[in-house]
């Protein structure tokens, strides 16, 4: 069996590579993504903005990773060419057995809330 910290990190490196097919690997059912933006049950949903978000992605500064059994949680500095511009956020994650079945998104969303609307237009 995988650590917590292994399939949390293969997810995360996989997700800001834009690898969605490696990330939703990770990912167990019954699932729930929450964030300030976007709540959701279905593992693919929550990834569905990706390739807007990483078109505005400049740089992902890992500052803490905390592991558990059955959880972890990832704090890191994700820097944008936006207004946003650099947004500290905190992921914290639950897992069962190998594979992640929650996932709580927390960072500021207010500098986010125009971006939303022109990343997923665009």
């Amino acid at each position: 069996m995988s650590t917590a910290r292994e399939i949390v990190r293969a997810y995360s490196d996989a997700r800001f590579r834009g690898d969605v097919a490696a990330a939703l690997a990770r990912v167990g059912e019954p699932f729930s993504f929450r964030s300030p933006l976007l709540t959701c049950t279905a593992p693919a949903a929550h990834l569905a903005g990706l390739p807007a978000l990483l078109r505005v992605v400049t740089g992902i500064e890992l500052r803490s990773e905390l592991y558990g059994d059955g959880e972890a949680t990832l704090v890191y500095d994700l820097h944008t060419a936006t207004p946003a511009g650099t947004q500290r956020t905190a992921e914290h994650f639950r897992l069962t057995g190998d594979r992640i079945t929650a996932i709580h998104l927390i960072f500021d969303a207010v500098p986010w809330r125009w971006a939303a609307r022109e990343l997923l237009t665009n």
